[in-house]
């Protein structure tokens, strides 16, 4: 079946000739093995601008099609001299559309040209697509006999599917390939998702096959599938608000660096702020927005952070360094509140208690077009808020332009998170919570039924299967013997973490939980047939070190591993118990002969450095092993990761925090992890356990978790729907089970509730205009004063539903 992705939404004025091109298309493509795109971003200098492709279509048999769509009349073409055509009453004055799609084919096939298998093998089409001219118009023009006239695809082509099908085959080839193979096309897919970024650089050493560098080289050697999801993310352009939730090692951050590098290549005068929390992402997000703008441009350009208008910001700023709120502090002309003035003892409270300030103060000027956030759920607060608002994003939206004066709540501000690694708030990043419920509508259901305005990423790359299970697992306390303390009843929550969960959720009911594979495309487990994941227990902290200094020195002479990038020690706990096992730590393993470094050190093997020498945003060192604790390892990754002082967990096993922390830590790695820690406690036989459970876990529910997990939209209906919003628009309900509840006067307007269960449900007075229902479960559900016109009804169970004055004016229903 063929895949779609419109990169912007398409149909404003002035497009409607584009779009009725893109959609005849796709329908001429839907049942082919094929991936398009609507403005595919490659860049092609055309003059002092830059243009992108309107069309781009990958086929399996046909190769590469670039179709560039002129929506002009036939009046409007005066004249044709070459490739050059010239037009009167249209927005320019003369154009090479047809020089215009082979440039941008060129660029293409430079991508694929990189790749050995598929250098000279990919069959590459260039066509220009008149909608609004019929071909006996162009031809009682005399164009058709022009020597340089272009396969185009005229409007009589667009009524028919067979007819465009057969115009694009019969179309000579500018570059004649070969009929690729499957794998060939799975890495033509790759290459248009831009796959080989994300790959690590592999440092090829002779060793063992049964060494962990020998594992690591064959895992990197392995080109990335197309995710279909993160391709869509990575490259659409929201009209507003986009809320992405994904679990650990999705890649949120490597979109939120496409998509800022995007924007800027597309835009260049926007101004963009690309937002985090821990400085010591600095580097590996400059370095990602740095290959993805010369991805973009083909090398053409690189990043400038003086010149362009695209800022990598940390959120607070220094001194030293602009950051967001100082950046906004020095528009106001306001001196930026730094961390010692402040009250608050957490850095993230601290922070937003700078913003409460700001924003009481003064009126925050509109200076950004688009702001993307990384690690959403640490700029989140508890004691200082904003008119009942997160202080640090309503000064964001604040600062927003509005993307259109008609709709002026609608801001393009992004943000990416996952709740379970917030270490200092329980509050989940949710709108209602960001911005007040007044605008916590914006992020539900699509913009123009085109781009989501809420992701759910439920894949994890980075760490294998066996530790994911694990890390979720124990930052919830599955099988802690008081009972849960974060999770769900309800199994499309947990389906939203990529879990298939198997029994009632009763007092005393045995549930299974289960991880699909497929969200688990980490193939390290493959190749490793022990597991990926251990725990040691010692009596001594003494002995806790000595084993791991071995374990360190094994990984360096026979593993062959990499000391810094590859190996990564984290030490767990509060602040400052963490912090003197750190320097405990470093001190033993320097007096062992081993290198390391601390963050923000001037050098490694330091222990100290005066404030003037320090680099804050460092976090690796060449030639020596970090040691961190976990707030400065957030954001990082390593293949072989030590997890040292699990008893400083441990004593306080009952403390989300903390379990939140052990889910942060576990979640580095991109390999193997080994935890240690000195005494007994439950929660180390709680750890075993779950190690042994291997790919899914059994437990007895003994009652409802402490904290409830809300990442579905079914979730963010209810909650919203109690809190007294009925505007749930666009909603994706599909499969959601909403039986048994009272959801009188909401406006469900075009959302999709196909396969939903809607048993008693009470839809009194609902607006399901255009909803998608079809084969949804309405069984003796109250539908009285419903209005459902236009909405698809189709294999709908309606038995004994309650249909008293419901408007079905034009509805689908056909098979009930």
């Amino acid at each position: 079946m063929g895949k779609f992705i419109e990169t912007e939404i398409l149909g404003n004025k002035g497009e409607e000739g584009e779009k009725l091109v893109w959609d005849s298309v796709k329908r001429a493509f839907e049942l082919c093995n094929c991936l398009g795109y609507w403005r595919y971003p490659v860049f092609s200098p055309i003059g002092k601008s830059r243009k992108e492709p309107d069309i781009l279509i990958a086929d399996q048999s046909l190769g590469l099609t670039v179709i560039e769509v002129k929506s002009i009349r036939i009046e409007q073409l005066i004249n044709i001299q070459g490739h050059r055509w010239e037009y009167q009453n249209f927005y320019t004055l003369y154009g090479n559309p047809y020089q215009q799609a082979e440039n941008q084919l060129f660029a293409l096939l430079e991508y694929c040209d990189r790749e050995p298998l598929l250098k000279h093998k990919v069959s590459a089409r260039a066509i220009v697509a008149l909608p609004y001219i019929t071909q006996a118009q162009w031809q009682a023009k005399g164009f058709d006999k022009l020597p340089n006239c272009p396969p185009i695809l005229f409007q009589d082509h667009l009524a028919s599917s067979r007819l465009i099908r057969e115009f694009i085959t019969q179309t000579p080839p500018v570059i004649a390939g070969e009929v690729i193979t499957p794998t060939q096309w799975e890495l033509l897919l790759a290459v248009l998702g831009g796959t080989p970024l994300y790959t690590q650089p592999i440092q090829r050493i002779s060793c063992s096959p049964q060494s962990r560098r020998h594992i690591i080289q064959q895992v990197r050697s392995r080109l990335n599938q197309l995710d279909l999801q993160q391709e869509k993310i990575a490259k659409q352009i929201p009209t507003g608000m986009q809320r992405i939730r994904g679990i650990a090692g999705s890649g949120k951050t490597v979109l939120l660096c496409q998509k800022a590098a995007l924007m800027s290549v597309k835009y260049p005068e926007w101004q963009i702020a690309l937002v985090f929390f821990s400085r010591s992402l600095y580097d590996p997000i400059t370095r990602q927005v740095e290959k993805w703008i010369g991805h973009f441009t083909q090398d053409r350009e690189s990043y400038d952070p003086q010149k362009s208008n695209l800022k990598i910001l940390h959120a607070w700023g220094s001194k030293q360094q602009p950051g967001f709120y100082s950046t906004i502090c020095q528009s106001t002309g306001t001196l930026p509140l730094a961390v010692p003035f402040t009250i608050s003892n957490k850095p993230n409270e601290a922070l937003a208690e700078a913003c409460c300030k700001l924003l009481e103060t003064k009126a925050i000027p509109q200076i950004f077009d688009a702001v993307l956030i990384d690690e959403g759920q640490d700029l989140i607060a508890s004691d200082w808020k904003y008119q009942d608002k997160q202080a640090f994003y309503w000064l964001v939206y604040q600062s927003l332009r509005p993307v259109s004066s008609i709709h002026p709540q609608h801001r393009r501000l992004i943000w990416a998170y996952d709740e379970l690694q917030s270490l200092d708030s329980l509050k989940i990043p949710e709108p209602g919570e960001l911005f007040g419920e007044e605008f916590a509508h914006l992020v539900t259901g699509k913009y123009d039924r085109q781009i989501n305005k809420t992701e759910i990423i439920s894949r994890c790359y980075r760490t294998p299967h066996q530790i994911i299970i694990v890390a979720h697992a124990i930052a919830m306390g599955l099988l802690r013997r008081r009972g849960i303390l974060t999770g769900s009843i309800h199994a499309a929550e947990w389906q939203a973490l990529g879990y298939k969960i198997i029994g009632n959720w009763q007092p005393g009911s045995q549930i299974t939980l289960k991880r699909e594979q497929h969200n688990s495309p980490n193939i390290v487990s493959e190749l490793w047939s022990e597991d990926m994941i251990s725990f040691d227990c010692f009596t001594s902290r003494q002995q806790e070190l000595t084993v791991l200094a071995d374990k360190i020195k094994q990984n360096l002479a026979h593993d062959h591993l990499q000391p810094d990038r590859e190996l990564l020690i984290i030490v767990l706990g509060s602040s400052f118990a963490a912090k003197t096992l750190v320097k405990q730590t470093a001190t033993f393993l320097i007096n062992q002969g081993i290198n390391i470094y601390l963050p923000t050190q001037s050098t490694y093997n330091c222990l100290e450095t005066s404030s003037e020498q320090r680099n804050p945003n460092q976090f690796w060192y060449p030639g020596a092993i970090t040691i961190s604790t976990i707030h400065r390892a957030k954001g990082q990754e390593a293949d072989m990761v030590y997890l040292i002082g699990l008893d400083q967990i441990a004593q306080d096993e009952n403390n989300i925090y903390l379990r939140n922390q052990l889910f942060v830590a576990l979640t580095r790695t991109r390999a193997w992890v080994n935890i240690s820690g000195i005494g007994d406690y439950s929660l180390y036989q709680e750890l075993s356990r779950l190690i042994e459970c291997k790919n899914q876990i059994q437990f007895t529910v003994k009652g409802p978790p402490q904290r409830e997990l809300r990442i579905s939209d079914r979730a963010s209906l209810l909650q919203g729907y109690a809190l007294g919003r009925t505007n749930f628009r666009y909603a994706n309900l599909q499969g959601a089970d909403l039986s048994d509840l009272n959801l009188s006067n909401i406006n469900l307007i075009e959302a999709d509730l196909s396969n939903a269960n809607l048993q008693r449900t009470n839809l009194t007075n609902a607006k399901l205009i255009a909803a998608n229902l079809n084969q949804a479960n309405l069984a003796n559900a109250n539908l009285t004063n419903a209005k459902l016109i236009g909405a698809n009804l189709t294999n709908a169970n309606l038995d004994n539903t309650n249909l008293t004055n419901t408007n079905l004016t034009n509805t689908l229903l056909e098979k009930i």
